[in-house]
């Protein structure tokens, strides 16, 4: 059945694929809007918008080429290709063409979703009929999709233009809208999809936990960020507001027992998923398994582009030295299998496996996003991508209670501790500003590449990352600035903001 639902995203990436926001795409007839089946069919037109090029491989490439916790080889094995020196290095210019694709891609998603919502019907208090609910399920996930876009938007660019609703020939374009509106719209949308999302659809598509979980990360971005609290909410409790809605996805989902399978192909779908993109090879801008692959570990073409800074490594190996969660999130030793190198059958070996010689061999791979099938050799793959599962949600709660001081809190971390292998008793007795310190890592070491590392290391705030991240990196003894390790920037206006793209301000005549 998930194949299906894969083979149907890919159907509705292709009859959709030409939206965007400057024209009309073809499914805004609001006759199809009556026909349960063709309303499903453009549900899965949104999410296949999430699967592209663009606002998958590239949003990830971004997202953690921007966090500090991470280096690529792509354009060059080098610590002075222009990633490396630029995005990675958290100078960002204005001018990086995956941030525009990836801008470009988020906001064809969020147009399909405004299609959606302004079209499929919605009825109160239905719960008998199956048409209704469908209709109701469907606008819900829009605003779910809608929500989380902006979010993932609103939290690397800060002001954005709010677009929620359809594009015409005589509004076209928009201004900027504060962060504060848009963290409105999100809560609203969000809120929304709590009511709507019924599980009609089935399997493979969200549950309205997944909005609970969206909501939750919200609030805990508002409780450490006064200054984005919109104007429309009266002033709160926001790790309260969190609680609220994070412990409504407690319980409701489970970790599974092996870390690393969640990463395969054969554990797609599991009881720790919440949000989860259903990849297929069939589409032919799936290459996930090409790119963040490390190079010659399998079959057919790889090229490594996520190598894990040495520093994030050597900390998480020394905080938990026993670690289950090590193996199936870094690799630094495997034979070649690509038979088309003169290598094949070598042992590649890189940081930690052997010592830091030169850029190449100095950083260990990110392993979670590759094709763990060796023989594999086709471009693409088929392995989903999580997007939040339950361990996050864990971490969120022990976070949330630290904060409280409800007495909640090493129950939570412990659950994720116990599945690694390693005991919490570092937590025992510790200050509530000691155990934010150490929750804060415990983010990195269960999440690390995931997607949330970039916001996590910002949403305390400039000198959080500065102290914690930035500068711990950058004085670290053990590594060679000259030609082996990134410098991250501590320049405020470069670090906690990626720039507009240009593409999007010499079009748009709204944006200065």
């Amino acid at each position: 059945m998930m194949k299906d639902l894969k083979i149907l995203f890919v159907f509705a990436l292709a009859i959709f694929s030409s939206c965007d926001l400057d024209e009309d795409p073809p499914f805004l007839d609001e006759s199809v809007y009556s026909d349960p089946e063709v309303v499903v069919s453009t549900l899965d037109g949104i999410y296949a918008a999430l699967t592209t090029y663009d606002a998958q491989e590239r949003r990830l490439f971004v997202i953690n080429g921007y966090s500090g916790f991470f280096n690529t080889r792509k354009q060059g094995g080098n610590i002075n290709n222009p990633n490396n020196k630029n995005l990675f290095s958290l100078k960002p210019r204005p001018n990086e063409a995956d941030v525009a694709a990836m801008w470009a891609g988020l906001y064809t998603t969020i147009a399909r979703a405004n299609a959606a919502i302004t079209n499929v019907p919605t009825y109160d208090n239905s719960t008998v009929a199956n048409e209704e609910m469908t209709f109701n399920d469907v606008s819900g996930q829009a605003h779910f999709i809608r929500a989380w876009s902006y979010f993932s938007l609103v939290r690397l660019f800060g002001d954005i233009p709010l677009w929620t609703e359809l594009p015409s020939s005589d509004n076209f374009m928009i201004g900027l809208s504060s962060a504060k509106d848009v963290y409105s719209q999100i809560i609203s949308d969000a809120n929304i999809a709590t009511n709507l999302v019924n599980g009609t659809t089935g399997e493979g598509y969200i549950q309205k936990y997944a909005a609970n979980m969206l909501l939750a990360k919200v609030y805990m971005t508002l409780a450490t960020n006064p200054q984005l609290v919109p104007d429309d909410i009266a002033e709160s409790n926001f790790w309260q507001l969190a609680y609220d809605q994070a412990i409504q996805v407690y319980g409701q989902y489970s970790l599974v027992a092996d870390y690393a399978s969640l990463f395969t192909l054969e554990n797609e779908n599991s009881s720790e998923s919440i949000f989860e993109l259903q990849i297929s090879q069939v589409a032919s801008n799936s290459q996930m398994g090409r790119n963040y692959t490390p190079n010659n570990y399998k079959a057919a073409q790889s090229f490594g582009w996520f190598t894990v800074n040495a520093d994030i490594y050597d900390d998480h190996e020394d905080t938990y030295p026993n670690d289950s969660r090590l193996t199936g999130t870094y690799i630094s030793e495997y034979t070649n299998n690509n038979p088309n190198n003169n290598w094949f059958g070598s042992l590649s070996k890189v940081y930690p496996s052997r010592s830091r010689g030169n850029f190449t061999n100095s950083h260990p791979f990110l392993f979670k996003f590759a094709v763990k099938d060796v023989t594999h050799s086709n471009q693409y793959d088929d392995k989903n991508v999580l997007v939040y599962r339950y361990a996050d949600l864990l971490l969120m709660l022990a976070e949330i209670s630290n904060e409280l001081g409800n007495g909640e809190q090493l129950g939570y971390v412990t659950e994720v501790l116990n599945r690694a292998g390693v005991d919490s008793s570092g937590y025992a007795g510790i200050s509530q500003t000691e155990f934010r310190d150490k929750i804060m890592n415990e983010y990195r070491y269960e999440l690390l590449g995931e997607g949330e590392d970039a916001h996590n290391n910002r949403r305390r705030g400039f000198d959080y990352f500065l102290n914690n991240v930035i500068t711990p990196h950058n004085t670290n003894p053990s590594l060679n600035f000259n030609s082996l390790d990134l410098t991250l920037s501590t320049d405020p206006s470069q670090v906690m903001f990626l720039p507009l793209p240009l593409t999007e301000i010499n079009t748009n005549e709204l944006i200065n």
